[in-house]
């Protein structure tokens, strides 16, 4: 019977440290300093939607000036660690599209992306724009066209398609949500 009840408190124990491995680290907020993986540049200079990546073994998670870049890096084969996280700004609940929110995050894997929306990112290249909420993702669409899709849906060229920078894009007018 003692034995028994080692054995159950071991597995209880074991499965507790398996269910703290598993659990996604929370996001980073967003710095002054935060640079962007691809660039290098300062992220707080430039406008629009942000996104994060968390990978195992690093204890800072790589930023990304433009969602856009962070769904590049995804569909990108070439990574060192395995992703534990990722979280991209809740366009619905931004302040503004120059001023997204330090810590206003959400998991991309359950957000609303705008995809073909003629808005401008914070690198001057088309956006995929995430929202938590989708019906916030139907009212931008609805000012500034587009379709929504959830990430695992989102087509290589949103991300990986040729730029046409000569072609102004939209820098979009968001209603605070506070």
């Amino acid at each position: 019977m003692k034995q028994g009840f080692v054995l159950a408190a071991l597995l209880a124990l074991v499965a507790c440290k398996k269910d703290e491995a598993a659990a996604p680290p929370p996001p980073a907020p967003l710095t002054e300093t935060a640079l962007s993986y691809f660039c290098q540049m300062n992220i707080a200079e430039h406008g629009g939607p942000k996104g994060q990546i968390h990978l195992d073994g690093h204890e800072q998670p790589l930023f990304f000036a433009q969602v856009r870049d962070l769904v590049a890096y995804l569909k990108s084969p070439e990574r060192d660690a395995e992703i534990t996280a990722v979280y991209v700004s809740d366009m619905g609940r931004a302040g503004s599209w120059e001023d997204p929110g330090p810590k206003n995050w959400t998991v991309a894997e359950t957000a609303t992306f705008v995809i073909g929306a003629e808005v401008a990112g914070g690198m001057g290249a088309p956006e995929i724009v995430p929202f938590a909420d989708p019906a916030a993702a139907a009212g931008f669409i609805a000012r500034y066209g587009g379709r929504a899709l959830p990430m695992s849906d989102i087509p290589d060229d949103a991300a990986l398609g040729p730029v046409d920078l000569e072609h102004p894009l939209e820098t979009p007018l968001l209603e605070s949500a506070s």
